[in-house]
């Protein structure tokens, strides 16, 4: 595979160092985020290394998409001589992130309290379950707070709550902790001082769902679960049609009624006084829909999906996850770019939404091996070659370095730049 060519203009966050103490996936999106954004990103792993490097299932993915463009240190925290490594390492860091147990990074002293004291301009990330209060000492996990904050009764059918297809407190946790991150930044531009940035599951989750909470405090009238849902658009649905196949239709404004009636014939429907506007569609939706599943029964998929693009009306296939390899769309857009695997298979990565100046945020680092930058590291902070070697050997660090495969410029990326 080849890499987009790659951009000479300089990343926002380029100079910035960030040292991250994360597993699973907040604390990791967090420094992707960051490390997409052009910071120097370092990860430091146990020797064993990030548990999610060996996560199977749904968890397979977690490891490769949220640690890319990082380095890996791995090194024993344990050891007198380790922690010392990761401090002098801090000492050359804009910003700490970690997602571990508040009393684990006091105990190794990497609690924002002591390093601090250290380094006032020093900017701390801390991924929590919960913000400090009533719920602190709990174990939250995705799942635990969309049980508890709302957004699993809100995506299953009543009496039947059901998680989110994807692990999105995790994510946008990790996500808002980067934007506090550069809030963060930003403030010490002015004040020289650094500051503490707390994010958490719960409440991330609950300000997903806070649209919810808003629709009782103005109407008085509790959110119904989405499947069961009062619609604000007259045809908004999921439709089976010809041959097993299924296509979300959507019809939201009069102007779109007018168009769809025009485009399949249904003068009829269009006629008729109780569909006139779409208040009137939404409570005609037990008969409607009904009459609409009959009338489009006989399509194929394709055939709607042409008709309702041809005349600019919102619709969409229903389609999983593994074929969006295929969107014509992703590959035309460079929405997806090509990674080696820590095992050194090839495949490819979406990028983060956005654009920059009308281009994409792409890959300098491929997801590291383990400890892969580790002797690179120490020896730019003053360590000789000769103390990597003691250190190896005497367990501070992993016995042998994983070999680099994936530097800036064997992609034929630029350090620092768009890609």
């Amino acid at each position: 595979m080849t890499p987009a060519t790659p951009s000479t203009r300089a990343l926002p966050l380029a100079g910035i160092r960030v040292v991250e103490f994360t597993h699973m996936v907040m604390g990791p999106t967090c420094g992707m985020v960051l490390g997409d954004l052009g910071a120097e990103v370092i990860k430091v792993e146990p020797l064993g290394g990030d548990s999610t490097r060996k996560l199977l299932g749904s968890g397979a993915g977690f490891y490769p998409l949220f640690n890319r463009n990082k380095k890996s240190l791995a090194i024993d925290l344990q050891s007198a001589r380790g922690r010392e490594v990761v401090l002098k390492l801090i000492g050359t860091a804009d910003i700490v992130s970690e997602n571990f147990k508040s009393s684990t990074m006091q105990k190794l002293g990497l609690d924002y309290a002591s390093l601090a004291r250290l380094d006032p301009r020093l900017i701390y990330v801390s991924h929590k379950g919960f913000l400090p209060g009533p719920y602190d000492h709990r174990t939250a996990l995705d799942e635990v707070v969309q049980m508890m904050g709302g957004l699993a009764y809100m995506t299953g059918r009543p009496g039947d709550p059901l998680r989110a297809g994807s692990s999105v407190n995790d994510i946008m946790g990790g996500m808002f902790g980067a934007i506090g991150a550069m809030a963060a930044l930003m403030q010490r531009q002015h004040s020289g001082q650094g500051q503490e940035v707390e994010s958490a599951l719960y409440e991330n989750n609950v300000f997903l769902v806070a649209q919810h909470m808003m629709q009782f405090a103005i109407t008085g009238k509790a959110a119904d679960p989405m499947p069961q849902k009062i619609s604000p658009w007259g045809i908004y649905d999921v439709f089976s049609v010809k041959d097993q196949g299924q296509i979300f239709l959507a019809v939201v404004s009069d102007t779109q009624w007018a168009i769809f009636c025009k485009a399949f014939g249904f003068a009829d429907l269009q006629a008729d006084a109780r569909l006139a506007s779409n208040n009137h569609r939404v409570l005609a939706r037990s008969w409607l829909i009904p009459l609409l599943r009959e009338r489009l029964a006989d399509k194929q998929a394709s055939e709607l999906a042409a008709l309702f693009e041809a005349h600019g009306l919102p619709f969409a296939p229903i389609t999983d996850p593994q074929h969006l390899f295929e969107d014509p769309h992703l590959n035309a857009t460079g929405g997806l770019a090509p990674m080696t695997l820590p095992d050194g298979r090839e495949t490819r990565v979406p990028l983060l939404p956005l654009k920059l100046d009308g281009e994409r945020l792409g890959l300098r680092l491929d997801p590291p091996r383990l400890d892969e930058h580790g002797t690179e590291l120490l020896l730019s902070l003053g360590y000789s070659a000769d103390e990597v070697t003691a250190m190896r050997s005497d367990g501070v660090l992993l016995p042998e370095a994983a070999p680099a495969i994936n530097h800036p410029a064997d992609r034929g990326d630029t350090p620092g730049a768009l890609a």
